[in-house]
């Protein structure tokens, strides 16, 4: 009787043990959800961890020599992750096929994502200084990206990796009436190679008008020539207002940039002076049926030397 009673107890027992494993085995709809909520973020944090851990730019050469030693000698090449940095989203597996049946798998390419998708990529970490203000400028809303200019495995520049040996070649590309202008009689020294489009244009950034580089026009030309800065006792106020106002910076046929040949640039505005208003033209040349009277065959700056100010107190007229 005591070993059947001693029986009981145990089975009853066991019973009891069992029927709370159960109840802690079955927690409530909410518990559930709970628990798979965090066990896909942990498995989506481990397989990125496992991913930058199973590949490295070291595999990546085996198949990409030519693009991993282009950047060896660029900060790209230095930075953390490497080629996983641009393209490791997607690494494992593109890796993990190319093992199991010698074709590459999927692959995150900046050549075939959108303008956007690839200006993301590239600001987070060339955030500071002026490409700051790359995004919604005019540039961006064009539709194009960093690649669109720049490459980083086969750049051509020594500064900036452009896909061309110059900035103005990367620039005109787009710009072709600019380029056109360049190739003017009167121009500034770019297609020689002294100066670029970035020496007076930020292509990054369009908070100033035309995308320039200062603020104003006429301290971008002073940057260079800096006796036409002034103040001057007697100024010229076109050239105070706007250098624009008389010159082409991409190029002219006429002298010193202009955008008009003399006189008739001067006369766009000093039509009623002391010399008469008629407009000077073929008829005041020597074959002309009227020749001037007063400087014949000659233009405003015979005698108005000092067209952008004159420092002397007898020189109102820019004479002197």
């Amino acid at each position: 009787m005591g070993k059947h009673w001693a029986v009981l107890l145990s089975v009853a027992l066991v019973s009891v043990l069992l029927v709370s494993g159960l109840s802690r085995a079955a927690p409530t709809e909410e518990t559930v959800s709970a628990e798979e909520t965090v066990t896909a973020e942990e498995t989506v944090t481990v397989l990125s961890e496992l991913s930058q851990q199973a590949v490295s730019s070291e595999q990546c050469i085996e198949c990409h020599d030519d693009k991993v030693a282009s950047i060896q000698q660029t900060y790209h090449g230095a930075v953390e992750g490497g080629c996983l940095a641009c393209h490791g989203e997607q690494a494992a597996a593109h890796l993990q096929s190319v093992e199991e049946t010698g074709e590459p798998g999927p692959m995150v390419s900046p050549v075939k994502q959108k303008a956007s998708e690839v200006t993301e990529a590239c600001l987070q970490c060339h955030e500071r200084r002026r490409q700051a203000n790359f995004k919604g400028g005019v540039h961006d809303r064009r539709d194009l990206s960093c690649i669109s200019c720049h490459s980083v495995h086969s750049f051509q520049s020594t500064e900036a990796q452009l896909k061309t040996a110059q900035d103005s070649e990367t620039c005109f590309t787009c710009h072709k009436d600019i380029r056109a202008l360049s190739l003017r009689t009167s121009h500034h020294p770019v297609r020689e190679g002294k100066i670029g489009c970035a020496s007076c244009h930020d292509p990054h950034d369009s908070t100033s008008p035309k995308m320039l580089s200062v603020a104003w026009t006429n301290e971008k030309c002073y940057e260079c020539h800096a006796e036409k800065r002034g103040p001057f006792l007697w100024e010229h106020a076109p050239v105070r207002e706007n250098c624009l106002n008389c010159h082409n910076p991409h190029g002219s046929n006429h002298d010193k940039l202009l955008v008009m040949r003399l006189p008739y640039l001067c006369q766009r505005c000093h039509l009623n002076t002391r010399h008469p208003g008629s407009l000077y033209d073929a008829r005041n040349t020597l074959d002309g049926t009227n020749p001037s009277n007063r400087a014949l065959e000659h233009s405003c700056k015979n005698c108005h030397q000092n067209v952008h100010g004159s420092n002397s107190p007898s020189g109102p007229y820019l004479g002197r």
